[in-house]
């Protein structure tokens, strides 16, 4: 199977939930790298007063590369496991991957 990227956005009260997911499933993921972010647009749901007033609502990016299959296996996890998680995700092919 060839290898995919598989991005997670989150709201930060979720992150620790799913990078403690992440990191009891190494079978799974390799590894993976997160970093803040914020969410613009109709579908990022502003509920705090600090969201309302910035505009913008506070998310952490997940980025990982594994097997389709894999990543596929993970997305149902976090289905399963964190059915209410508000993670918008998306699943990219990777062309080439390697270490400088």
């Amino acid at each position: 199977m060839p290898d995919v990227l598989l991005s997670l956005a989150m709201p930060t009260d979720v992150a620790q939930l799913v990078e403690d997911l992440l990191l009891s499933r190494p079978d799974l993921v390799r590894g993976f790298t997160s970093s803040h972010a914020e969410g613009h647009g109709s579908a990022a749901t502003l509920v705090a007063p600090a969201e309302l007033v910035a505009g913008h609502s506070a998310r952490v990016i997940m980025r990982m590369v594994g097997d389709d299959e894999a990543m596929r296996e993970l997305l149902r996890l976090i289905k399963t496991e964190l059915p209410r998680a508000n993670v918008f995700y998306w699943l990219v092919p990777v062309l080439e991957q390697g270490r400088l």
